[in-house]
């Protein structure tokens, strides 16, 4: 597909990772600024030890030198921790454990919801006091663990309640990680960032040798990643982007030529041979034929052989030879006419929509978080921040067509915001205020 028709419904693609990358931060906001903010007298407002601050445990009491020193040493640490885990996922991927794989993503979606959901909700019983028993609690708790877990991964769900599921869970964690001390949390995410950047793009850079590996076998990435598929209509014609999975989470692009076979066979098997014919006249035509399907793929060059001799006359009205030479592909376009004059819905033939990695949802709510512990006016500059570094990547994705990595631009212009909004724009606004200088 040309650049071009992928510009075109650039906005939509845009406009479905934002949405839910919004609503993600906007609720972790929301809980930080009630539940976990500083100044509250919940107890649950204590600093927590993760495997981002394993090493050094910040303390007030410390110099600015001892922090600065401690958040690097942590953030070094969790760095080559993510390395070597995501370093085994490819070689456990390699040679195929998938079900390994699977059930380990399977329990640690579990324990997620589980573990860090339970810590969450208790806080926020504390916090406003709500009046619930130990039973009621534990039992809207397995409900909770058990109908998460299974539409994260059940295939018999509408996809809009897994897209729901996904961004509960990267609340929880954005909402746990938000925790860490605050030196901790701003070391960390520009490590993030340096190493998606590595990770991504640099050759043997592990979530690039994933990507390829998922893409060669034309399989799913072993990882959990938010899947925007666009709904794309009847009347939307043959304008479908084609961008494929995005950010550290690879590219799985659909081949038009497997999609005309598998629209070819269908018509076949239901006995639509003219339909077939009136799809193939005039086209030159290379199919590949699935190997459990090799009846309807004779069948195919059948009625390919007919259509070659019922060819009409072609440009200046000559008339145009088949012979053996089949160096052309299905025309797209014929096929969405067919699909609009039977209503058949486009998305059954569309390639998969834009998938962004569940860690990009959880640092960039992280970072949003850490900002709600200082004012509001500093958590509107960085979510402005990283949704314009967002829709740069997006656009990015468009042009070069391959998987990028979303953390680097978003968390830069974040924590650059961050700082500048802390540090220059908040006191001259409420200076300014306090002098009537501005209404």
């Amino acid at each position: 597909m040309e650049s071009g028709s992928v510009l075109e419904t650039i906005g939509q693609e845009i406009i479905g990772v934002m949405a839910p990358v919004s609503v993600c931060m906007l609720l972790v906001v929301l809980l930080v600024y009630t539940v976990y903010n500083p100044s509250s007298s919940a107890a649950s407002a204590t600093t927590i030890r993760t495997a981002a601050n394993l090493v050094y445990m910040e303390s007030p009491t410390d110099s600015t030198v001892q922090k600065l020193e401690g958040a690097i040493l942590n953030a070094v640490v969790f760095v080559v921790i993510i390395t070597l885990v995501t370093f085994l996922l490819v070689l456990l991927y390699y040679y195929r454990f998938n079900n390994f794989l699977l059930y380990y993503t399977r329990f640690s979606v579990f324990m997620i919801f589980s573990a860090m959901g339970s810590s969450i909700l208790i806080s926020i019983v504390q916090r406003f006091n709500i009046p619930i028993d130990a039973a009621t609690f534990y039992i809207l708790l397995f409900n909770f663990t058990i109908l998460g877990t299974i539409s994260v991964f059940s295939d018999g769900i509408p996809i809009i309640v897994k897209q729901s599921t996904m961004v509960v869970l990267g609340i929880i964690v954005a909402a746990w990680f938000s925790r860490l001390p605050e030196w901790t949390t701003w070391i960390v995410l520009v490590a993030l960032a340096l190493y998606d950047l590595a990770a991504v793009l640099a050759p043997g850079g592990p979530l690039k040798l994933l990507v390829e590996l998922a893409s060669s076998r034309d399989e799913e990435l072993p990882a959990l990643v938010y899947e925007c598929r666009p709904n794309v209509g009847r009347n939307s014609g043959a304008r479908v982007s084609n961008l494929g999975l995005f950010v550290a989470a690879g590219v799985g692009m659909s081949s038009d030529n497997h999609n005309g076979s598998v629209e070819l066979q269908d018509l076949l098997r239901n006995g639509e041979r003219g339909t077939a014919m009136e799809i193939l006249q005039g086209e030159d035509l290379v199919i590949p034929i699935d190997e459990n399907d090799r009846a309807s793929g004779g069948e195919i060059e059948e009625v390919r052989e007919e259509a070659g001799e019922m060819a009409p006359l072609m440009g200046d009205g000559s008339s145009t030879e088949r012979g053996s030479s089949n160096s052309g592909r299905v025309d797209n376009s014929r096929l969405s006419r067919r699909t609009e004059r039977e209503g058949i819905e486009m998305e059954d033939f569309n390639p998969r929509g834009i998938k962004l990695g569940m860690g990009d949802f959880i640092f960039y709510s992280v970072l949003v978080g850490r900002a709600a512990m200082y004012d509001l006016m500093t958590v509107y500059a960085c979510y402005l921040a990283i949704i314009s570094g967002l829709g740069c990547t997006l656009i990015l994705l468009a042009v070069c067509r391959q998987a990028l990595p979303a953390l680097p631009i978003s968390i830069t212009l974040g924590v650059i915001f961050y700082f500048l909004t802390r540090l220059f724009m908040e006191p001259f606004v409420v200076g300014a205020s306090t002098n009537l200088m501005m209404f």
